[in-house]
């Protein structure tokens, strides 16, 4: 889908202070968008963002790399802010904006010709006996693996067949379990072997991490499905939960991670649709020619 809006008000920056030139071009987003007469908010993502919805922005950029796309989508994400994501990084499957064409495709994101790419994201809950759930929202990944030096543990994986109907999907003896969406499978999904799926899809992978059964195989799932992971009773080692490789909650024997589609989803200015399909290409080195190839 296309967005944008001419009455762009009020703009938010998050900048990732350790990514080079990120302040250079922050100053200059700064002074593209002061003189339009957009106010311009600023925030290093090495601070505690709080949203405060009276103070939800029109746009928010993401100066940094796909890290700094995760930490403003799971910050803003639920405001419906579209998110303008600067490639600043390496890989840059999420941050698809070059820092060389920010100001072309910010002025067609202003006439309403941008690309804006709607991503899935994930709620995710932990019940524990005795206390208040704990949420939180992800846009690439969650994962449950032991806290410590790498152990087996011990999960057992449900998931919702009817309204409120859970059926049991399998006991997993693994060195953890991730649940990534469409845009986390080109993360530490695929890094253990998970399929590579459309960002715009709706749907979530569940990828069990050196299943010490062979037969444990990543498994797709519709993103409207619930998913229910319970620690063992009998698991004695620790075990820790990550969200966007960011955000960490220790875990204890009983304790349910229930993962669901949020009721929201993240919005992202691209430049266009290839780029994202280009960086598949050139990052995973899929354009079938190899160094040397060619040589005399």
């Amino acid at each position: 889908m296309a967005g944008g809006s001419a009455q762009t008000e009020k703009a938010l920056l998050f900048i990732n202070p350790k990514k080079q030139n990120a302040l250079t071009l922050a100053e200059e987003i700064r002074r593209e968008l002061e003189s339009r007469r957009i106010r311009v908010i600023s925030h290093s993502t090495e601070d505690n963002f709080e949203f405060c919805p009276e103070k939800k922005p029109d746009i928010a950029f993401s100066l940094g790399g796909d890290g700094t796309v995760l930490y403003a989508a799971r910050a803003l994400a639920s405001a419906g802010a579209p998110i303008f994501s600067v490639n600043l990084g390496t890989l840059g499957f999420i941050a698809a904006v070059r820092k060389e064409e920010w100001l072309s495709i910010f002025e067609a994101w202003l006439a309403g010709r941008a690309k804006v790419s709607l991503r899935t994201m994930l709620k995710i809950s932990v019940e524990r006996r005795g206390g208040a759930p704990a949420q939180n929202f992800c846009l690439n990944d969650a994962v449950v693996s032991a806290s410590g030096i790498a152990k087996l543990i011990r999960l057992r994986l449900e998931t919702e067949t009817a309204v409120g109907e859970l059926t049991e999907l399998g006991r997993y003896r693994a060195d953890g379990l991730i649940i990534a969406t469409p845009t986390g499978s080109t993360a530490y999904s695929m890094a253990a072997g998970g399929p590579i799926l459309d960002p715009e899809m709706e749907a979530l992978i569940i990828n069990p991490i050196c299943p010490f059964t062979l037969s444990n195989r990543p498994a797709v799932l519709p993103s409207g499905q619930r998913v229910v992971i319970t620690v063992e009773e009998e698991q004695r080692s620790g075990v820790l939960l990550t969200v966007d490789g960011q955000v960490t909650k220790n875990l204890e024997p009983g304790d349910r991670i229930i993962t669901e589609a949020a009721p929201f989803r993240a919005r992202l200015v691209s430049s266009d649709r290839r780029s994202y399909y280009t960086a598949l290409r050139t990052k995973l080195n899929w354009s079938g020619t190899w160094k040397g190839e060619g040589d005399a």
